[in-house]
């Protein structure tokens, strides 16, 4: 992980002297690129916010999903499905634009960009948290719900105080995962003007006409983010592996 790291770091550095790659507008050791490095890290608390609570809501939403596909009413199944698949059919930059525009002239109710922007990334993901759920409850073995139904316990306290606690242990590596899946795509909520890490650099193109420059340290932005992120989902998975 240090290695790559260096090699990260290393690898604009290279490209100093060249006439393509002009990096002394990101150079801390002057007072231009010194700004314009605060500016544009200055988005990573919201980009890291807004992913966390957008994967928390999320998670919540995902469950209240998954719960009908546990019921033997086909109704009830076929609206699991039909949410789960028109949802995760549905681009998120779509439904972005459809929230923050099109939601306002349907129905009055108006959000800000920031507000819009964690409702559809919260409900895009919702379906991949529906399907982790389903897929962790069902993969409990049977005489688990057997036993509490012999304990005298209805459904839903067979679910909450058995089901779910083994259920969640086996499902947290995924739901780590998809929330490195969701600090990519927040990128997306820049189109709305929130002031994320993408939305930064492209209002420091517009000021410094560097694009080649600054788009190269975004991705340099998010290429450690998601490798740090990562590195901890990984550790976390060897230690539940380990338990």
């Amino acid at each position: 992980m240090k290695k790559l790291f260096f090699l990260l770091l290393a690898f604009p550095l290279t490209s100093c002297g060249s006439n393509e790659l002009n990096w002394l507008i990101l150079s801390p050791n002057n007072i231009e690129g010194l700004t314009n490095l605060k500016f544009l890290l200055s988005g990573l608390s919201t980009t890291i916010f807004i992913s966390v609570v957008s994967i928390i809501i999320s998670i919540f939403i995902g469950l209240i999903v998954a719960l009908p596909s546990l019921s033997k009413n086909k109704i009830l199944t076929y609206m699991n499905i039909g949410y789960v698949e028109i949802v995760r059919a549905i681009p998120l930059l779509v439904l972005i634009l459809w929230i923050y525009y099109g939601l306002p002239i349907m129905t009055g109710i108006s959000f800000s960009p920031f507000v819009s922007g964690i409702i559809a990334l919260s409900i895009s993901e919702s379906a991949f948290q529906a399907e982790i759920f389903r897929a962790g409850i069902n993969s409990i073995k049977k005489s688990q719900w057997e036993a509490g139904s012999s304990l005298g316990l209805n459904f839903y306290r067979i679910l909450r105080l058995v089901i779910l606690p083994q259920a969640i242990k086996n499902i947290l590596p995924a739901i780590g995962n998809q929330f490195v899946y969701v600090l990519k795509m927040s990128s997306l909520v820049s189109i709305i003007g929130i002031g994320d890490l993408t939305r930064k650099a492209n209002e420091l193109v517009v000021t410094t006409y560097r694009p080649l420059e600054i788009y190269t340290f975004l991705i340099l932005e998010y290429l450690i983010l998601i490798l740090i992120v990562s590195y901890f989902v990984r550790k976390f998975e060897r230690r539940l592996k380990k338990d």
